[in-house]
């Protein structure tokens, strides 16, 4: 089972692509449902797929980009809003030290400030930041078999065994879903009906098929994809 990437429905799928390939330095593949800024074994892909975005209450997933410096944050910021990206109020405070943008697909995304101890040695994409209870972190160690490196007042994350991007969930309480959500996680394996069986045994539940592939939910109602490669 690998994570391959980070899905986000999008009007435009190649513009914001290119966005992330200027922030992330990644190069674009063409991709059967859009966009593709493929990763590696220690970072997340990011795919960009043409829908009109759904209502589904706030966005329960967004990126944390780090900084090695004051100076470097601030150069990923203006990189960031030279390419498209708008500064952004989600309620942040002065004091906390990160900068929260939205990309030009209305995605929310932070860019860190330096020595967050949380992101060291994550990379430059250090984050996907979900909203999700305990369970739910559980159940993603389960289904990727990456360890859970933290779980404390019901917050939790998984990493690679190889490092890298980290997958977090920032515990209850959980905004409620209305609709299918816009961003979502997306698997391959060579055995797809066989790790259908084993996710339905940890608690996901099969929605049928879309783009491709079988599309599932995780216990907290979110969905994902699940495909061969």
């Amino acid at each position: 089972m690998r994570l391959v990437a980070v899905s986000f429905d999008v009007h435009d799928p190649t513009g914001v692509a290119a966005f992330w390939s200027g922030v992330l330095g990644r190069s674009v593949v063409g991709d059967s449902s859009g966009a593709l800024l493929p990763g590696h074994a220690t970072t997340v892909g990011l795919r960009f797929v043409s829908a009109t975005p759904a209502s589904a209450g706030p966005d329960r997933l967004h990126l944390h980009l780090t900084s090695a410096t004051l100076a470097h944050r601030q150069h990923t910021v203006d990189a960031a809003v030279a390419l498209g990206a708008v500064p952004i109020d989600v309620g942040q405070l002065p004091e906390e030290g990160h900068i929260v943008l939205a990309d030009p697909g209305g995605n929310a995304f932070c860019v860190i400030e330096p020595r967050n101890g949380f992101l060291s040695g994550c990379g430059f994409l250090g984050e996907v930041s979900c909203d999700g209870t305990r369970e739910v972190g559980l159940f993603w160690r389960d289904v990727l078999g990456w360890p859970l490196v933290w779980d404390q007042d019901g917050e939790t994350a998984v990493q690679s065994p190889q490092g890298g991007t980290k997958v977090s969930w920032g515990g209850p309480p959980v905004a409620a879903k209305t609709g299918r959500s816009r961003q979502r996680l997306d698997l391959a394996t060579a055995d797809v009906d066989s790790e259908v069986a084993r996710l339905m045994t940890l608690g996901a539940t099969e929605l049928g098929h879309r783009d491709g592939g079988i599309e599932l939910a995780d216990p907290d109602g979110n969905e994902f994809s699940l495909r061969s490669g």
